[in-house]
């Protein structure tokens, strides 16, 4: 009994060692990362339904393009969600979507591809080209039109992210402990009034 309880202590203490040398090497990996603005944003109507308009600014760290240019897949997700406030109860989650463009460089061909949603692969010989489908993403269509109540005012969020659940094992932890990899912005909101334009 006493050995089983001085087993357990020594795992305990272990487990909280661990704990406190990560935070301690790895303080940055416990704080939400920022770097993005989000430069203009707005839902707009169309006979297909509602579209986004996003724009992002952002500076891409040396880090990250030294993987991009070594070949390393890349991709970064605008996400959006539309909620209905409600004063009686939480708010309505009424639509997320989002849109993902992955950026990579062809070493073979010596240029970078970028596709969107794992569409089809477009070709740029410049990395700034390519991002330029990160920074100011293709409008899309994130509600159709009998999505929305008419009339009924909207909350909309938008925000970029990098996408590390895409990214290799040894990627994925490379990230953590990387600042470079922690590319996100803070959650742009606004209100939208659903019409029928």
């Amino acid at each position: 009994m006493l050995t089983r309880l001085i087993h357990f202590s020594r795992s305990i203490f272990l487990a909280w060692t661990l704990i406190i040398f990560a935070s301690t090497v790895f303080p940055c990996a416990l704080v939400h990362a920022t770097g993005v603005e989000v430069t203009n944003a707005k839902l707009e109507s169309s006979e297909e339904g509602y579209r986004v308009f996003v724009a992002f600014s952002f500076e891409l760290g040396n880090d990250l393009k030294t993987a991009i240019n070594e070949g390393i897949a890349v991709s970064f997700t605008t996400e959006v969600e539309i909620t209905r406030p409600r004063w009686y109860w939480f708010d309505e989650k009424t639509i997320r979507s989002s849109q993902t463009v992955k950026i990579q460089y062809d070493l073979w061909r010596r240029q970078y591809t970028a596709a969107v949603n794992g569409g089809l692969k477009q070709n740029f010989s410049k990395l700034e080209d390519a991002m330029s489908l990160v920074w100011r993403p293709r409008r899309w269509i994130v509600a159709d039109k009998n999505a929305l109540n008419l009339n009924a005012t909207y909350n909309v969020g938008v925000r970029l992210k990098l996408d590390t659940n895409q990214l290799s094992k040894p990627m994925l932890i490379t990230s953590f402990s990387n600042s470079d990899w922690r590319l996100a912005s803070e959650w742009k909101r606004f209100t939208f009034k659903a019409d029928d334009k």
